[in-house]
């Protein structure tokens, strides 16, 4: 993916998030990271502490990365998902790591929210 369809997509996301969460304004990053860790720990509370904040985040970035990177290990006695590192991760410095978890994110907002447009595009 070429650095301008990476921006334009995750753009894309980020607008789409927006309109369909009812968001005062286009959520960053870490904000994204956050919104996917409540959904994949399906519960959700108005607030959160900074620690919980970071443990979603860190949720969302095994959910992102799991099969590449970590495996699944299970859920502990209070509801929360482990993972098991299956390699280090090799891409080296920030502005990588941003990119990759960027694509990561499109792939998976892309099967929830785009879903029927890339059906619409393959026929």
């Amino acid at each position: 993916m070429e650095e301008w369809q990476l921006d334009f997509e995750w753009l894309r996301v980020r607008h789409e998030l927006t309109e369909r969460l009812g968001l005062e304004k286009v959520p960053d990053l870490n904000a994204v990271l956050v919104l996917i860790g409540i959904r994949e720990l399906g519960t959700f509370t108005t607030e959160y502490s900074k620690e919980e904040k970071q443990d979603l985040m860190h949720v969302a970035v095994c959910t992102l990365l799991e099969n590449d990177y970590y495996e699944f290990e299970g859920m502990d006695a209070d509801g929360w998902p482990h993972w098991v590192p299956l390699k280090k991760i090799d891409v080296s410095g920030v502005d990588k790591q941003e990119d990759l978890l960027k694509k990561k994110i499109i792939s998976y907002f892309r099967e929830l929210f785009f879903e029927d447009e890339n059906e619409a595009i393959s026929r």
